[in-house]
């Protein structure tokens, strides 16, 4: 019999094979055989219970070092363009050993986020520890979960703050990542979801204390992946720009190019002013500037700044925070048309005839200085008659002419009959410790109308004068409703009463001529809310398809290029165009396009998502403090499930579920989105008005759940609640009875 080696010589021969690792290929490598096999497996299992070795499956390796196989999450490339991944599994006491990833001719490109099944191969060099070679993509990113950490006995429980979540999941004990018990976590999914059990993860980052002030829009960060952090290349770029000079650009300096923004607004990145037309023929009409911060000047196509620019897509506007798109020393310095200062701006001059039509446009690259930043309800209160001290000045020569223009884009506006919908938005107050204040209407005064109007109009100029210059770019489209979704707005307005024409070309105007019947009526909201369903969402695109709800043939994003990456493209297009130097479009820009617009479409509507979970989640903690409360609201959507109630209060969605509505069984119509008493015939729809109390909000998730008290000033149905709830009682068997009869049925059949 051989001797039995020492843990030594056991630890360096796994250390030399790691591919033949298994307790059979180590006792044949040592010639151990018979009775002294069990030897051996004791020694491997105290190896194992001292941590010098970990056994997955059969095979046994050392946790210091990483398996010759293995899946990897790829990360973003580095500024040298370098690609490297981390592995998903690490049993190490030591940090995660970084990968350096070779790519072969021919192979895919890998992204952020990418898992990979790759060979190793340790290598020990100064910023990486290994060198990997892709075998086969496993899939993209896996699943994160962000939520609570509840510590246990061995590991714990992550309580996900996603209110849809319908499970907890499992974390092993060396996969806490030190997580105290209530904190705040990022998990990802930990091997593959078995079909018992609750699923496991891995806890990556931890947040800290969910009730801490301001935390809300931190878990929608985290939550939606949201890039929250600059690179230390990006910020060199941003601290290295510097104001630039006249050379080059037209001097717009004379010109009292105002800003009008919220009262709270840190950044200004459009200006405008307007005058009558001089020109005899255009009797009636105006010129209105409308300039742009001159945002391609500073984020050149290939930087870091462009890179990350892109990666996000846009800003993302919290109530407490914005995540910006741009670093300040841009976003709020160099790109911000402050009051008084030199600032590079695209402007374009255009001339409206005294109905608004636009009868023609001119872009410059200039340098402005912005008279004064004023904010909308200053400037409302000047025209109507109660102006500030500086606004005073400025009456006549500045903000009258404004208004005078926005007058005959009013006329133009309502000829060409864009879609008019009456959703007002509400607004969260914060205190200094991020706690809710108060949830109001936000006014709608027309400062904010003029700046919209004359933001369109700058919108059209830019995308036809790229069209007239046969330039790649991007558009904005939003294609007009589906048959079905019409359809379904055509049964919902006429079990109203309401007509919504068939058989003809679709226009805005027919659209609200149907929001106009509703109006001042109790299907008001109703009306404006399916209407809105009924839309296709808007997006990019390198084509050209218009725009239904604004009712425009060419339209593109050309006035937010700090907060939009969109409107970046169309700025270096106009620098392309125009000549205007070689920050333009490059080449591999106009390449990938297509790829670029599908990327900020995800991007939008990911910072949509964020911002409405994050109002949700706020207006939970508002009205936790009203637990038990009576409300009011109407119906905002029905499900199988229960329906949805939008509070007149706050604007808050609250769920009744199915239960609360009565003892009998409810019938569901997902195409009139109607529930039917299967005992009464009671029909519950969209925008019935109800009664509730609440019953729970659970700030951390958002969710609110009502009891119905009444329902168009009844109360439900209540009766005998004869197994509510309950699956209906049968006879033990029943099922492979039933299941034996129909096989007989199917042979006869046969």
């Amino acid at each position: 019999m051989a001797q039995l080696p020492s843990r030594a010589e056991i630890l360096d021969w796994i250390s030399e094979n790691p591919t033949r690792a298994s307790k059979r290929d180590i006792a044949k490598a040592f010639g151990i055989k018979g009775s002294a096999r069990i030897d051996l497996k004791r020694m491997l299992k105290e190896l194992e219970g001292g941590g010098h070795l970990s056994k997955q499956k059969k095979t046994y390796r050392d946790p210091d070092k990483l398996p010759p196989v293995a899946v990897l999450m790829v990360g973003p490339p580095s500024s040298d363009g370098d690609v490297f991944a981390r592995p998903l599994e690490w049993q190490g006491e030591g940090p995660e050993p970084r990968i350096l990833m070779i790519a072969r001719k021919g192979e895919p490109a890998l992204g952020d986020g990418d898992r990979i099944l790759a060979r190793l191969q340790e290598v020990g060099a100064e910023d990486h520890h290994y060198e990997g070679r892709l075998i086969r993509r496993i899939g993209a990113n896996p699943r994160r979960i962000l939520g609570v950490f509840r510590k246990g006995a061995e590991g714990g429980r992550i309580v996900p703050v996603d209110k849809k979540a319908d499970k907890e999941w499992m974390v092993p004990a060396g996969a806490t990542g030190g997580a105290k018990d209530g904190e705040l976590i990022e998990a990802e999914q930990a091997g593959p979801k078995g079909r018992m059990g609750l699923p496991k993860a891995r806890i990556v980052e931890r947040l800290g204390d969910p009730s801490a002030p301001k935390a809300v829009s931190l878990i929608a960060i985290h939550q939606h992946g949201i890039p929250d952090d600059f690179p230390d290349a990006v910020m060199a770029e941003a601290d290295a720009a510097a104001p630039v000079g006249l050379e080059g650009r037209e001097d717009l300096t004379e010109l009292p190019l105002v800003t009008i923004d919220p009262a709270d607004a840190r950044d200004h990145d459009d200006a405008c002013c307007a005058f009558p037309d001089e020109d005899e023929a255009n009797a009636g009409g105006h010129v209105i500037w409308v300039a742009i911060a001159d945002v391609a000047q500073y984020v050149r196509a290939g930087s870091a700044l462009d890179a990350e620019a892109r990666r996000r897509g846009n800003s993302t506007y919290f109530p407490d925070r914005v995540v910006p798109m741009l670093p300040d020393r841009l976003s709020g310095d160099l790109c911000s048309l402050h009051e008084g200062v030199p600032r590079a701006c695209i402007a374009v001059r255009m001339v409206i005839d005294c109905d608004g039509a636009l009868l023609g446009h001119r872009f410059v690259r200039g340098l402005m200085k912005s008279p004064a930043s004023l904010h909308y309800e200053e400037v409302q209160a000047a025209v109507d008659g109660a102006p500030s001290e500086r606004c005073f000045a400025l009456l006549e020569p500045v903000l009258k002419p404004l208004y005078a223009a926005y007058e005959a884009l009013k006329r133009g506006r309502s000829l060409r009959q864009p879609l008019e919908l009456d959703l007002p938005e509400r607004r969260i107050e914060l205190s200094e410790a991020g706690k809710v204040t108060s949830v109001a209407f936000k006014d709608r005064l027309d400062a904010h109308r003029l700046i919209e109007e004359f933001m369109v109009l700058a919108n059209v100029a830019a995308a036809e004068a790229l069209i007239a210059k046969r330039t790649p770019l991007l558009f904005r489209v939003h294609e007009e409703p589906s048959p079905e979704k019409l359809d379904a707005l055509r049964e919902t307005a006429q079990s109203v009463g309401l007509p919504l024409a068939k058989g003809q070309v679709l226009m805005t105007r027919h659209l609200n001529q149907l929001l106009n019947s509703a109006a001042d009526t109790d299907h008001a909201e109703m009306i404006n809310i399916t209407t809105l369903r009924s839309m296709t969402q808007a997006y990019y695109s390198a084509q050209n398809y218009g725009h239904f709800g604004l009712a425009l043939k060419n339209y593109a994003h050309f006035t937010s290029p700090i907060r939009r990456y969109s409107d970046l493209i169309v700025h270096r297009a106009l620098v392309s165009s125009h000549g205007w130097g070689d920050d333009g479009l490059s080449p591999e820009e106009i390449d990938r396009l297509d790829a670029t617009a599908q990327h900020i479409s995800e991007t939008e509507r990911r910072s949509m998502i964020a911002e409405r979970d994050t109002n949700d989640r706020y207006l939970a903690a508002y009205l936790s403090e009203r637990m038990g409360s009576e409300m009011t609201g109407r119906i905002s959507g029905v499900q199988r499930f229960g329906v949805f109630v939008k509070l007149d209060d706050t604007g808050a969605d609250g769920l009744v579920p199915i239960r609360e509505l009565g003892a009998e069984y409810f019938h569901y119509d997902a195409e009139t989105m109607v529930l039917t008493g299967a005992d009464s015939g009671r029909t519950i729809g969209l925008s019935q008005r109800v009664t509730v109390r609440l019953a729970e909000a659970v700030p951390l998730t958002g969710g609110l759940i009502l009891e119905l008290l009444e329902i168009d000033g009844k109360a439900p149905s209540r009766g005998p609640a004869r197994g509510r709830g309950k699956p209906p009682k049968r006879k033990f068997g029943s099922g492979k009875k039933k299941a034996a009869k129909a096989r007989k049925v199917t042979r006869r059949r046969r």
